[in-house]
């Protein structure tokens, strides 16, 4: 429940009980959920080096929540550009495509994305055998085209996309470290 507040908090605003989509509405709503996509993804990597420094397995068991998580407000950042901001017109959303690479890029995260919430089941899981873990593998890239999104579509303040980046090296060279003392120690 506490994953879905995000959205809640959006659905009060842009109903006007709070009142706090400003001038921009849409502009306001985009920024939202694609903020929670990335925060969703980043904890979904961070769960693994938790686990591993606390000792907490019991996380584990939150890591396909939080990635189905990260497909929703995903899914919803992209509806709202397709709908709200686009208005479902094909010429205005294939000139978006084309002349703004950041949406290209974008575009192409939720597609791979798409897969794995499509593979996250159980049964997907034992379907695909050892394909399903070469797939989900793409979370890695998945988390390096939505951060590389947001700093592209940034026009001035990078501020806040340098911060997703940082933690994003964290994550991936983590797990890049572990990767590379477990085959010297293999030596």
């Amino acid at each position: 429940m506490i994953c879905l507040v995000p959205m809640i908090l959006v659905v009060t605003d842009a109903t006007e009980l709070t009142g706090r989509l400003g001038a921009n509405p849409v502009e306001e709503i985009l920024d939202r959920f694609g903020n929670w996509a990335l925060r969703f993804i980043m904890i979904t990597l961070a769960v693994t080096p938790l686990r591993r420094l606390t000792g907490w397995n019991w996380l584990t068991r939150f890591r396909r929540m939080f990635g189905l998580f990260t497909f929703f407000y995903v899914l919803m950042h992209f509806l709202t550009w397709l709908i709200l901001d686009q208005g479902v017109l094909l010429s205005a959303i294939l000139e978006d495509l084309v002349e703004r690479p950041f949406i290209t890029i974008g575009f192409a995260a939720l597609v791979l994305l798409t897969a794995l919430a499509v593979t996250s089941t159980n049964g997907m899981r034992r379907r695909l055998g050892r394909r399903w873990q070469t797939l989900h593998n793409a979370t890695y890239l998945i988390a390096i085209l939505g951060v590389w999104h947001y700093w592209w579509q940034v026009k001035k303040d990078i501020a806040e996309p340098l911060i997703y980046a940082a933690i994003l090296t964290v994550l991936l060279g983590t797990r890049v470290w572990w990767r590379w003392t477990r085959r010297r120690q293999r030596r």
